[in-house]
Protein backbone atom coordinates (compact mmCIF):
# COMPACT_ATOMS: atom_id res chain seq x y z
CA UNK A 1 0.00 0.00 0.00
CA UNK A 2 1.21 3.52 -0.78
CA UNK A 3 2.48 5.50 2.21
CA UNK A 4 0.09 8.01 3.71
CA UNK A 5 1.48 11.51 4.25
CA UNK A 6 -0.33 14.09 6.36
CA UNK A 7 0.58 17.67 5.42
CA UNK A 8 0.23 20.23 8.20
CA UNK A 9 -0.27 23.91 7.40
CA UNK A 10 -1.10 27.17 9.14
CA UNK A 11 -4.35 27.04 7.20
CA UNK A 12 -5.74 25.02 4.32
CA UNK A 13 -8.24 26.75 2.04
CA UNK A 14 -10.21 23.92 0.45
CA UNK A 15 -12.91 25.75 -1.59
CA UNK A 16 -15.14 22.85 -0.52
CA UNK A 17 -18.14 24.47 1.21
CA UNK A 18 -18.67 21.39 3.38
CA UNK A 19 -15.32 22.02 5.08
CA UNK A 20 -13.89 25.32 3.81
CA UNK A 21 -10.76 25.33 6.00
CA UNK A 22 -8.63 22.79 7.83
CA UNK A 23 -5.19 22.35 9.34
CA UNK A 24 -4.20 19.02 7.74
CA UNK A 25 -4.62 17.12 4.50
CA UNK A 26 -3.81 13.42 4.11
CA UNK A 27 -2.39 12.19 0.81
CA UNK A 28 -2.00 8.65 -0.49
CA UNK A 29 -0.94 7.63 -4.00
CA UNK A 30 -0.88 11.24 -5.13
CA UNK A 31 -4.53 11.80 -4.23
CA UNK A 32 -6.27 13.46 -1.32
CA UNK A 33 -7.27 10.85 1.25
CA UNK A 34 -8.96 13.24 3.62
CA UNK A 35 -9.08 16.84 4.87
CA UNK A 36 -9.49 17.88 8.48
CA UNK A 37 -7.63 17.90 11.77
CA UNK A 38 -4.77 15.64 12.78
CA UNK A 39 -6.81 13.41 15.10
CA UNK A 40 -9.38 12.82 12.36
CA UNK A 41 -6.86 11.95 9.66
CA UNK A 42 -4.77 9.71 11.92
CA UNK A 43 -7.66 7.26 11.77
CA UNK A 44 -6.52 6.23 8.29
CA UNK A 45 -3.72 4.27 9.91
CA UNK A 46 0.08 4.48 9.72
CA UNK A 47 1.27 7.76 8.30
CA UNK A 48 4.14 10.19 7.95
CA UNK A 49 3.67 13.80 9.07
CA UNK A 50 5.05 16.47 6.72
CA UNK A 51 5.63 19.67 8.69
CA UNK A 52 7.55 21.74 6.12
CA UNK A 53 4.41 23.81 5.38
CA UNK A 54 3.46 24.40 9.00
CA UNK A 55 4.02 28.15 8.59
CA UNK A 56 2.42 28.32 5.13
CA UNK A 57 -1.11 28.32 3.76
CA UNK A 58 -2.18 25.64 1.30
CA UNK A 59 -4.76 26.43 -1.38
CA UNK A 60 -5.90 24.39 -4.38
CA UNK A 61 -3.26 24.47 -7.09
CA UNK A 62 -4.10 27.37 -9.38
CA UNK A 63 -5.48 26.56 -12.81
CA UNK A 64 -4.54 28.95 -15.64
CA UNK A 65 -7.28 28.37 -18.19
CA UNK A 66 -5.91 30.66 -20.93
CA UNK A 67 -2.16 30.86 -21.48
CA UNK A 68 0.27 30.00 -24.26
CA UNK A 69 3.43 27.92 -24.16
CA UNK A 70 5.19 30.60 -26.19
CA UNK A 71 5.45 32.32 -22.78
CA UNK A 72 8.55 30.20 -22.34
CA UNK A 73 10.01 31.06 -25.76
CA UNK A 74 9.40 34.75 -26.42
CA UNK A 75 12.26 35.68 -24.11
CA UNK A 76 14.62 34.41 -26.82
CA UNK A 77 13.54 37.62 -28.59
CA UNK A 78 13.84 41.22 -27.38
CA UNK A 79 11.32 42.51 -24.87
CA UNK A 80 10.08 45.99 -25.90
CA UNK A 81 6.92 46.31 -23.80
CA UNK A 82 5.32 49.19 -21.95
CA UNK A 83 5.44 47.56 -18.51
CA UNK A 84 8.38 46.44 -16.37
CA UNK A 85 8.76 42.72 -16.76
CA UNK A 86 11.06 40.04 -15.32
CA UNK A 87 12.42 37.32 -17.59
CA UNK A 88 12.59 33.62 -16.57
CA UNK A 89 16.05 34.20 -15.06
CA UNK A 90 14.80 37.05 -12.89
CA UNK A 91 16.28 39.97 -14.87
CA UNK A 92 13.98 42.98 -14.84
CA UNK A 93 13.45 44.66 -18.21
CA UNK A 94 12.33 48.28 -17.76
CA UNK A 95 9.26 49.56 -19.55
CA UNK A 96 9.64 51.51 -22.79
CA UNK A 97 7.38 54.53 -23.23
CA UNK A 98 8.55 56.14 -26.48
CA UNK A 99 9.84 55.08 -29.88
CA UNK A 100 13.34 56.42 -29.21
CA UNK A 101 13.81 54.06 -26.27
CA UNK A 102 12.41 51.19 -28.32
CA UNK A 103 14.78 51.88 -31.21
CA UNK A 104 17.73 52.06 -28.82
CA UNK A 105 16.92 48.66 -27.30
CA UNK A 106 16.52 47.13 -30.76
CA UNK A 107 19.84 48.61 -31.89
CA UNK A 108 21.60 47.05 -28.90
CA UNK A 109 20.08 43.67 -29.70
CA UNK A 110 20.79 44.00 -33.42
CA UNK A 111 24.50 44.59 -32.77
CA UNK A 112 24.79 41.19 -31.06
CA UNK A 113 22.71 39.24 -33.60
CA UNK A 114 24.20 37.03 -36.36
CA UNK A 115 23.79 38.60 -39.80
CA UNK A 116 21.53 35.79 -41.04
CA UNK A 117 18.85 36.15 -38.38
CA UNK A 118 15.82 38.45 -38.31
CA UNK A 119 15.47 40.79 -35.34
CA UNK A 120 12.26 40.21 -33.39
CA UNK A 121 10.86 42.30 -30.56
CA UNK A 122 7.75 41.48 -28.53
CA UNK A 123 5.42 43.01 -25.95
CA UNK A 124 4.95 46.32 -27.80
CA UNK A 125 1.71 48.28 -27.51
CA UNK A 126 1.33 51.59 -29.40
CA UNK A 127 -1.45 52.75 -27.05
CA UNK A 128 1.19 53.32 -24.37
CA UNK A 129 3.85 54.95 -26.53
CA UNK A 130 4.28 58.71 -26.60
CA UNK A 131 4.55 60.13 -30.09
CA UNK A 132 3.49 58.89 -33.55
CA UNK A 133 2.49 55.28 -34.16
CA UNK A 134 5.47 53.02 -34.84
CA UNK A 135 6.07 52.40 -38.56
CA UNK A 136 8.65 50.94 -40.91
CA UNK A 137 10.37 54.34 -40.96
CA UNK A 138 11.55 54.03 -37.35
CA UNK A 139 12.49 50.36 -37.72
CA UNK A 140 14.52 51.11 -40.85
CA UNK A 141 16.72 53.26 -38.62
CA UNK A 142 17.82 50.05 -36.88
CA UNK A 143 18.53 48.22 -40.13
CA UNK A 144 17.56 48.76 -43.73
CA UNK A 145 18.66 45.26 -44.74
CA UNK A 146 17.87 42.89 -41.85
CA UNK A 147 14.18 41.93 -41.51
CA UNK A 148 12.77 43.37 -38.28
CA UNK A 149 9.45 42.43 -36.68
CA UNK A 150 7.98 43.99 -33.56
CA UNK A 151 5.17 41.81 -32.19
CA UNK A 152 2.44 43.76 -30.44
CA UNK A 153 1.54 42.64 -26.93
CA UNK A 154 -1.82 41.28 -28.09
CA UNK A 155 -0.02 38.99 -30.61
CA UNK A 156 -2.64 39.89 -33.22
CA UNK A 157 -0.57 42.66 -34.83
CA UNK A 158 3.05 43.38 -35.65
CA UNK A 159 5.09 46.19 -37.17
CA UNK A 160 7.72 45.32 -39.78
CA UNK A 161 10.53 47.24 -41.45
CA UNK A 162 10.93 47.72 -45.19
CA UNK A 163 13.24 44.71 -45.60
CA UNK A 164 10.63 42.41 -44.02
CA UNK A 165 7.78 43.85 -46.11
CA UNK A 166 9.83 43.37 -49.27
CA UNK A 167 10.27 39.68 -48.51
CA UNK A 168 6.56 39.06 -49.11
CA UNK A 169 6.12 41.68 -51.82
CA UNK A 170 3.87 43.99 -49.84
CA UNK A 171 3.65 47.28 -51.77
CA UNK A 172 1.10 49.86 -52.87
CA UNK A 173 -0.64 47.26 -55.06
CA UNK A 174 -1.20 44.83 -52.17
CA UNK A 175 -4.86 44.16 -51.39
CA UNK A 176 -4.39 41.75 -48.50
CA UNK A 177 -6.76 42.69 -45.66
CA UNK A 178 -4.74 43.76 -42.62
CA UNK A 179 -1.82 45.31 -44.52
CA UNK A 180 -2.11 48.90 -43.27
CA UNK A 181 -1.07 51.65 -45.68
CA UNK A 182 0.12 55.18 -45.10
CA UNK A 183 -1.02 58.41 -46.71
CA UNK A 184 1.38 57.73 -49.59
CA UNK A 185 -0.40 54.49 -50.44
CA UNK A 186 2.59 52.34 -49.43
CA UNK A 187 2.48 49.77 -46.60
CA UNK A 188 3.25 51.63 -43.37
CA UNK A 189 4.67 48.54 -41.69
CA UNK A 190 1.75 47.45 -39.50
CA UNK A 191 0.24 44.03 -40.26
CA UNK A 192 -2.95 42.85 -38.60
CA UNK A 193 -4.24 39.31 -37.98
CA UNK A 194 -3.53 35.95 -39.59
CA UNK A 195 -4.12 36.80 -43.24
CA UNK A 196 -1.51 39.56 -43.32
CA UNK A 197 0.98 38.14 -40.83
CA UNK A 198 1.31 34.48 -41.78
CA UNK A 199 2.89 35.02 -45.25
CA UNK A 200 5.72 36.92 -43.59
CA UNK A 201 6.19 34.23 -40.94
CA UNK A 202 6.36 31.58 -43.66
CA UNK A 203 8.83 33.57 -45.74
CA UNK A 204 11.10 34.04 -42.71
CA UNK A 205 10.61 30.35 -41.80
CA UNK A 206 9.38 31.34 -38.36
CA UNK A 207 7.86 28.06 -37.18
CA UNK A 208 5.00 29.00 -34.88
CA UNK A 209 4.97 25.47 -33.51
CA UNK A 210 8.72 25.67 -33.01
CA UNK A 211 8.25 28.73 -30.81
CA UNK A 212 6.16 26.59 -28.46
CA UNK A 213 8.32 23.46 -28.66
CA UNK A 214 11.59 22.19 -27.26
CA UNK A 215 12.72 21.27 -23.76
CA UNK A 216 13.98 24.78 -23.02
CA UNK A 217 10.64 26.36 -23.90
CA UNK A 218 8.58 23.79 -22.04
CA UNK A 219 10.80 24.01 -18.96
CA UNK A 220 10.55 27.82 -18.88
CA UNK A 221 6.76 27.55 -19.25
CA UNK A 222 6.48 25.01 -16.44
CA UNK A 223 8.81 26.97 -14.18
CA UNK A 224 6.87 30.19 -14.75
CA UNK A 225 3.73 28.30 -13.73
CA UNK A 226 5.31 26.73 -10.64
CA UNK A 227 6.57 30.07 -9.34
CA UNK A 228 3.03 31.47 -9.71
CA UNK A 229 1.38 28.60 -7.82
CA UNK A 230 -0.08 27.07 -10.99
CA UNK A 231 -0.39 23.28 -11.13
CA UNK A 232 -2.55 23.01 -14.28
CA UNK A 233 -2.05 25.27 -17.29
CA UNK A 234 -3.38 25.48 -20.82
CA UNK A 235 -1.60 26.05 -24.10
CA UNK A 236 -4.64 27.62 -25.65
CA UNK A 237 -4.34 27.08 -29.36
CA UNK A 238 -1.67 25.23 -31.36
CA UNK A 239 -1.66 23.59 -34.77
CA UNK A 240 -0.69 20.38 -33.03
CA UNK A 241 0.92 17.48 -34.85
CA UNK A 242 1.75 14.05 -33.47
CA UNK A 243 5.39 14.97 -32.97
CA UNK A 244 4.29 17.79 -30.65
CA UNK A 245 2.10 15.39 -28.71
CA UNK A 246 5.02 12.97 -28.39
CA UNK A 247 7.19 15.78 -27.08
CA UNK A 248 4.54 16.83 -24.56
CA UNK A 249 4.03 13.24 -23.42
CA UNK A 250 7.76 12.89 -22.74
CA UNK A 251 7.98 16.23 -20.93
CA UNK A 252 4.92 15.79 -18.70
CA UNK A 253 6.03 12.22 -18.03
CA UNK A 254 9.08 13.48 -16.14
CA UNK A 255 8.77 13.16 -12.36
CA UNK A 256 10.08 16.69 -11.89
CA UNK A 257 7.58 18.27 -14.31
CA UNK A 258 5.57 20.47 -11.91
CA UNK A 259 2.43 21.00 -14.01
CA UNK A 260 -0.42 19.34 -15.83
CA UNK A 261 -0.73 20.79 -19.34
CA UNK A 262 -3.92 21.08 -21.41
CA UNK A 263 -3.09 22.09 -25.00
CA UNK A 264 -5.91 22.93 -27.40
CA UNK A 265 -5.99 22.31 -31.11
CA UNK A 266 -6.19 25.57 -33.09
CA UNK A 267 -8.78 25.49 -35.85
CA UNK A 268 -7.25 28.19 -38.03
CA UNK A 269 -4.94 26.09 -40.20
CA UNK A 270 -6.80 22.77 -40.53
CA UNK A 271 -9.99 21.66 -42.21
CA UNK A 272 -12.89 20.51 -40.04
CA UNK A 273 -12.47 16.84 -40.92
CA UNK A 274 -8.81 16.96 -39.97
CA UNK A 275 -9.60 18.83 -36.76
CA UNK A 276 -12.10 16.21 -35.67
CA UNK A 277 -9.80 13.32 -36.53
CA UNK A 278 -6.76 14.88 -34.84
CA UNK A 279 -8.66 15.90 -31.71
CA UNK A 280 -10.01 12.36 -31.30
CA UNK A 281 -6.61 10.76 -31.94
CA UNK A 282 -4.84 13.09 -29.52
CA UNK A 283 -7.48 12.68 -26.78
CA UNK A 284 -6.92 8.92 -26.90
CA UNK A 285 -3.37 9.58 -25.64
CA UNK A 286 -4.37 11.60 -22.58
CA UNK A 287 -2.59 11.03 -19.30
CA UNK A 288 -2.99 12.41 -15.79
CA UNK A 289 -0.63 15.27 -16.71
CA UNK A 290 -1.53 15.88 -20.37
CA UNK A 291 -5.07 16.61 -21.54
CA UNK A 292 -5.94 16.95 -25.20
CA UNK A 293 -9.08 16.91 -27.30
CA UNK A 294 -10.57 20.40 -27.08
CA UNK A 295 -10.56 22.78 -30.05
CA UNK A 296 -10.08 26.55 -30.12
CA UNK A 297 -11.54 28.92 -32.74
CA UNK A 298 -10.25 32.51 -33.00
CA UNK A 299 -13.15 34.60 -34.33
CA UNK A 300 -11.93 38.19 -34.09
CA UNK A 301 -8.89 40.20 -33.04
CA UNK A 302 -7.82 42.54 -30.25
CA UNK A 303 -9.71 45.46 -28.70
CA UNK A 304 -6.56 47.51 -28.07
CA UNK A 305 -5.45 46.71 -31.61
CA UNK A 306 -8.84 47.91 -32.96
CA UNK A 307 -9.24 44.55 -34.74
CA UNK A 308 -11.92 43.11 -32.42
CA UNK A 309 -15.39 43.06 -34.00
CA UNK A 310 -17.46 45.64 -32.11
CA UNK A 311 -21.19 46.37 -32.39
CA UNK A 312 -22.65 49.87 -32.83
CA UNK A 313 -21.59 52.51 -31.83
CA UNK A 314 -18.14 51.09 -32.59
CA UNK A 315 -14.85 52.30 -31.15
CA UNK A 316 -14.82 55.43 -29.00
CA UNK A 317 -11.68 57.04 -30.46
CA UNK A 318 -9.56 55.50 -33.17
CA UNK A 319 -10.11 53.68 -36.44
CA UNK A 320 -12.37 50.63 -36.45
CA UNK A 321 -10.27 47.95 -38.13
CA UNK A 322 -12.33 44.99 -36.94
CA UNK A 323 -11.30 41.76 -38.64
CA UNK A 324 -13.10 38.44 -38.86
CA UNK A 325 -10.51 35.70 -38.51
CA UNK A 326 -13.47 33.38 -39.02
CA UNK A 327 -16.47 34.95 -40.75
CA UNK A 328 -19.93 34.27 -39.20
CA UNK A 329 -21.08 31.92 -41.97
CA UNK A 330 -17.87 29.91 -41.67
CA UNK A 331 -18.23 29.89 -37.89
CA UNK A 332 -21.77 28.52 -38.14
CA UNK A 333 -20.63 25.60 -40.28
CA UNK A 334 -17.55 24.83 -38.17
CA UNK A 335 -19.36 24.95 -34.82
CA UNK A 336 -22.16 22.78 -36.21
CA UNK A 337 -19.71 20.06 -37.27
CA UNK A 338 -17.56 20.15 -34.15
CA UNK A 339 -20.51 20.09 -31.77
CA UNK A 340 -22.11 17.21 -33.65
CA UNK A 341 -18.83 15.30 -33.42
CA UNK A 342 -18.84 15.67 -29.63
CA UNK A 343 -15.83 17.96 -29.40
CA UNK A 344 -15.59 20.69 -26.78
CA UNK A 345 -15.15 24.14 -28.35
CA UNK A 346 -13.38 27.17 -26.90
CA UNK A 347 -14.12 30.32 -28.90
CA UNK A 348 -12.00 33.49 -28.79
CA UNK A 349 -14.33 36.50 -28.86
CA UNK A 350 -13.09 39.92 -27.73
CA UNK A 351 -15.68 42.25 -29.26
CA UNK A 352 -19.43 42.08 -28.64
CA UNK A 353 -20.16 41.56 -32.35
CA UNK A 354 -17.89 38.50 -32.31
CA UNK A 355 -19.66 37.34 -29.15
CA UNK A 356 -23.00 37.67 -30.92
CA UNK A 357 -21.75 35.62 -33.86
CA UNK A 358 -20.49 32.89 -31.53
CA UNK A 359 -23.79 32.80 -29.63
CA UNK A 360 -25.74 32.52 -32.89
CA UNK A 361 -23.50 29.68 -34.08
CA UNK A 362 -23.72 27.79 -30.80
CA UNK A 363 -27.48 28.26 -30.54
CA UNK A 364 -27.97 26.74 -34.00
CA UNK A 365 -25.52 23.89 -33.33
CA UNK A 366 -27.05 22.95 -29.99
CA UNK A 367 -30.57 23.07 -31.45
CA UNK A 368 -29.47 20.59 -34.14
CA UNK A 369 -27.46 18.36 -31.81
CA UNK A 370 -28.35 18.95 -28.14
CA UNK A 371 -25.51 18.05 -25.81
CA UNK A 372 -25.97 18.09 -22.04
CA UNK A 373 -22.91 19.29 -20.19
CA UNK A 374 -21.08 20.38 -23.36
CA UNK A 375 -19.05 23.08 -21.55
CA UNK A 376 -18.39 25.10 -24.68
CA UNK A 377 -16.50 28.18 -23.48
CA UNK A 378 -16.26 31.77 -24.66
CA UNK A 379 -12.66 32.90 -24.17
CA UNK A 380 -11.91 36.56 -23.30
CA UNK A 381 -15.56 37.54 -23.93
CA UNK A 382 -14.60 41.00 -22.73
CA UNK A 383 -17.46 43.09 -24.05
CA UNK A 384 -20.46 40.82 -23.50
CA UNK A 385 -23.58 42.82 -22.70
CA UNK A 386 -26.16 41.93 -20.02
CA UNK A 387 -28.44 40.55 -22.76
CA UNK A 388 -25.60 38.42 -24.11
CA UNK A 389 -24.91 37.06 -20.63
CA UNK A 390 -28.53 35.96 -20.42
CA UNK A 391 -28.08 34.07 -23.71
CA UNK A 392 -24.83 32.58 -22.41
CA UNK A 393 -26.69 31.27 -19.37
CA UNK A 394 -29.59 29.93 -21.43
CA UNK A 395 -27.21 28.03 -23.74
CA UNK A 396 -25.29 26.49 -20.84
CA UNK A 397 -21.99 28.08 -21.85
CA UNK A 398 -18.93 28.88 -19.74
CA UNK A 399 -16.92 32.10 -19.86
CA UNK A 400 -13.22 32.66 -19.24
CA UNK A 401 -12.80 36.41 -18.82
CA UNK A 402 -9.61 38.40 -19.35
CA UNK A 403 -9.69 40.09 -15.93
CA UNK A 404 -6.10 41.33 -16.21
CA UNK A 405 -7.25 43.79 -18.87
CA UNK A 406 -8.94 45.80 -16.13
CA UNK A 407 -5.55 46.79 -14.71
CA UNK A 408 -3.16 46.66 -17.65
CA UNK A 409 -5.40 48.16 -20.34
CA UNK A 410 -8.42 49.51 -18.44
CA UNK A 411 -7.38 53.16 -18.62
CA UNK A 412 -6.88 52.93 -22.39
CA UNK A 413 -10.24 51.26 -22.87
CA UNK A 414 -11.89 54.01 -20.79
CA UNK A 415 -10.10 56.86 -22.57
CA UNK A 416 -9.64 55.57 -26.12
CA UNK A 417 -10.99 52.25 -27.36
CA UNK A 418 -14.45 51.83 -25.81
CA UNK A 419 -15.22 54.88 -23.70
CA UNK A 420 -16.36 55.01 -20.06
CA UNK A 421 -19.70 53.18 -20.25
CA UNK A 422 -18.59 50.01 -22.03
CA UNK A 423 -15.19 49.96 -20.32
CA UNK A 424 -16.92 49.80 -16.95
CA UNK A 425 -18.82 46.65 -17.95
CA UNK A 426 -15.78 44.88 -19.43
CA UNK A 427 -14.93 41.41 -18.12
CA UNK A 428 -18.16 41.33 -16.17
CA UNK A 429 -17.34 38.79 -13.47
CA UNK A 430 -20.17 40.13 -11.34
CA UNK A 431 -22.79 39.55 -14.04
CA UNK A 432 -21.53 36.02 -14.70
CA UNK A 433 -21.51 35.17 -10.99
CA UNK A 434 -25.00 36.61 -10.40
CA UNK A 435 -26.44 34.52 -13.24
CA UNK A 436 -24.59 31.36 -12.25
CA UNK A 437 -22.56 31.21 -15.47
CA UNK A 438 -19.47 29.00 -14.90
CA UNK A 439 -16.66 31.55 -14.57
CA UNK A 440 -12.90 31.42 -15.05
CA UNK A 441 -10.46 34.33 -15.29
CA UNK A 442 -7.05 34.40 -16.94
CA UNK A 443 -3.83 36.20 -17.87
CA UNK A 444 -3.45 35.14 -21.52
CA UNK A 445 0.27 34.89 -20.77
CA UNK A 446 2.49 36.13 -22.40
CA UNK A 447 0.08 39.01 -23.20
CA UNK A 448 0.09 39.83 -19.48
CA UNK A 449 2.21 38.19 -16.77
CA UNK A 450 1.15 34.82 -15.37
CA UNK A 451 0.11 35.52 -11.76
CA UNK A 452 -3.28 34.06 -10.79
CA UNK A 453 -3.52 35.87 -7.46
CA UNK A 454 -3.04 39.16 -9.31
CA UNK A 455 -5.75 38.08 -11.77
CA UNK A 456 -8.04 37.36 -8.80
CA UNK A 457 -7.14 40.80 -7.39
CA UNK A 458 -8.19 42.37 -10.69
CA UNK A 459 -11.61 40.68 -10.58
CA UNK A 460 -12.18 41.52 -6.92
CA UNK A 461 -11.06 45.17 -7.09
CA UNK A 462 -11.33 46.28 -10.75
CA UNK A 463 -8.61 48.92 -10.31
CA UNK A 464 -6.73 50.26 -13.33
CA UNK A 465 -3.06 51.18 -13.52
CA UNK A 466 -3.95 54.81 -12.74
CA UNK A 467 -6.05 53.82 -9.71
CA UNK A 468 -9.47 54.26 -11.31
CA UNK A 469 -12.18 51.81 -10.16
CA UNK A 470 -13.57 50.46 -13.41
CA UNK A 471 -17.11 49.26 -12.84
CA UNK A 472 -17.50 48.74 -9.10
CA UNK A 473 -20.75 46.84 -9.63
CA UNK A 474 -18.90 44.06 -11.45
CA UNK A 475 -16.52 43.27 -8.58
CA UNK A 476 -16.69 39.81 -7.01
CA UNK A 477 -15.77 38.62 -3.52
CA UNK A 478 -12.49 37.01 -2.52
CA UNK A 479 -13.85 33.46 -2.39
CA UNK A 480 -15.48 33.81 -5.81
CA UNK A 481 -12.24 35.29 -7.17
CA UNK A 482 -10.27 32.31 -5.82
CA UNK A 483 -12.78 29.91 -7.36
CA UNK A 484 -12.32 31.70 -10.70
CA UNK A 485 -8.60 30.71 -10.68
CA UNK A 486 -9.20 27.14 -9.46
CA UNK A 487 -12.57 25.37 -9.75
CA UNK A 488 -13.85 27.69 -12.49
CA UNK A 489 -11.14 26.99 -15.06
CA UNK A 490 -11.01 23.34 -13.97
CA UNK A 491 -14.68 23.13 -14.96
CA UNK A 492 -14.01 24.67 -18.38
CA UNK A 493 -11.28 22.04 -18.91
CA UNK A 494 -13.60 19.20 -17.84
CA UNK A 495 -11.22 18.46 -14.98
CA UNK A 496 -13.16 19.69 -11.95
CA UNK A 497 -13.64 16.11 -10.73
CA UNK A 498 -9.84 15.87 -10.42
CA UNK A 499 -8.51 19.33 -9.54
CA UNK A 500 -9.62 22.80 -8.44
CA UNK A 501 -10.41 22.18 -4.76
CA UNK A 502 -8.91 20.27 -1.85
CA UNK A 503 -11.30 17.42 -1.23
CA UNK A 504 -11.18 13.65 -0.98
CA UNK A 505 -10.46 11.80 -4.22
CA UNK A 506 -8.89 14.68 -6.15
CA UNK A 507 -5.24 15.02 -7.04
CA UNK A 508 -3.16 16.44 -4.20
CA UNK A 509 -2.31 19.62 -6.14
CA UNK A 510 -1.66 22.62 -3.90
CA UNK A 511 -0.38 26.18 -4.12
CA UNK A 512 1.96 26.87 -1.19
CA UNK A 513 1.32 30.44 -0.06
CA UNK A 514 3.22 32.70 2.31
CA UNK A 515 0.07 34.40 3.62
CA UNK A 516 -3.64 33.69 3.85
CA UNK A 517 -5.56 35.24 0.90
CA UNK A 518 -8.75 35.15 2.98
CA UNK A 519 -7.23 37.27 5.74
CA UNK A 520 -6.15 40.38 3.83
CA UNK A 521 -9.40 41.28 2.07
CA UNK A 522 -9.71 41.82 -1.70
CA UNK A 523 -7.03 44.53 -1.75
CA UNK A 524 -4.42 42.10 -0.37
CA UNK A 525 -4.77 39.33 -2.94
CA UNK A 526 -2.01 40.52 -5.25
CA UNK A 527 0.51 40.74 -2.42
CA UNK A 528 0.25 37.12 -1.26
CA UNK A 529 3.58 35.43 -1.98
CA UNK A 530 3.91 31.99 -3.55
CA UNK A 531 6.56 29.64 -2.14
CA UNK A 532 5.97 26.80 -4.60
CA UNK A 533 3.52 24.03 -5.35
CA UNK A 534 2.66 20.43 -4.58
CA UNK A 535 1.71 18.19 -7.50
CA UNK A 536 0.09 14.83 -6.80
CA UNK A 537 1.48 15.01 -3.28
CA UNK A 538 5.04 15.80 -4.36
CA UNK A 539 6.42 19.17 -3.20
CA UNK A 540 7.67 21.23 -6.14
CA UNK A 541 9.69 23.89 -4.36
CA UNK A 542 12.82 23.97 -6.53
CA UNK A 543 13.41 24.60 -10.25
CA UNK A 544 13.36 21.62 -12.59
CA UNK A 545 16.67 19.81 -12.85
Amino acid sequence: MDETTIFQARNIITLDPRRPTASCVAVRGGRILGVGEMDELAGWGPHRIERRFADHVLAPGFVEGHAHMMTGALWTYVYVGHMDRADPKGRLWPALRDNAALIQRLREAEAALPASEPLIGWGFDPLFIDGPRLSKVELDQVSATRPILVLHSNLHLLTANSAALALVGYDRSTTVHGVIKGEDGEPAGELQEFGAIMPLFRRLKLDIEGVASGDRTMTAFAETARRAGVTTITDLGRTLRQEHVDELLAFTGREDCPVRIAPMLLSQFKGVDELIADASAFAAQNTAKLRLGAIKIVVDGSIQGYTARVLWPGYYKGVDQGIWNVAPEQLDAMVERLNAAGRQIHIHVNGDEACEAALDALEKALASHPRPDHRHTLQHCQMASPAQYRRIKALGLCVNLFANHLYYFGDKHYELTLGPDRAERMNACGAATALGVPLAIHSDSPVTPLAPLFTAWCAANRITESGRVLGAGERIGVVDALKAITLGPAFTLRMDHEIGSIETGKWADFAVLEADPLAGGPEGLKDVGVAGTVLAGRPMMEPMG
